[in-house]
């Protein structure tokens, strides 16, 4: 299934917020995916210096992690498909 990474800024974001909104990420497309609507949240990178957070999802499109974040009520800038390449893959 591919892969998003979406883009946030979340300027004055304190731990708690970040956290809470990770859980909520996570709680929504678990929802979501008991529906029928497969999405799953994998992970988030937060970078405190540009108050921007990375959030790393697996879905059947763009859309879907779009619904998911609209749902859970976090904002995003952008959504793009990525590919990733693990230490552990290569030889």
């Amino acid at each position: 299934m591919p892969q998003y990474m979406v883009e946030r800024h979340l300027p004055g974001i304190t731990p708690e917020q970040l956290t809470a909104a990770a859980s909520r990420a996570k709680a929504v497309t678990a929802k979501l995916t008991n529906e029928g609507k497969p999405v799953r949240y994998l992970r988030s990178t937060f970078v405190p210096s540009e108050e921007k957070s990375f959030c790393l999802f697996e879905a059947p499109s763009a859309e879907r992690v779009r619904e998911a974040n609209v749902l859970a009520e976090i904002p995003l800038l952008r959504i793009t498909e990525v590919a990733h390449i693990a230490a552990d893959d290569l030889p």
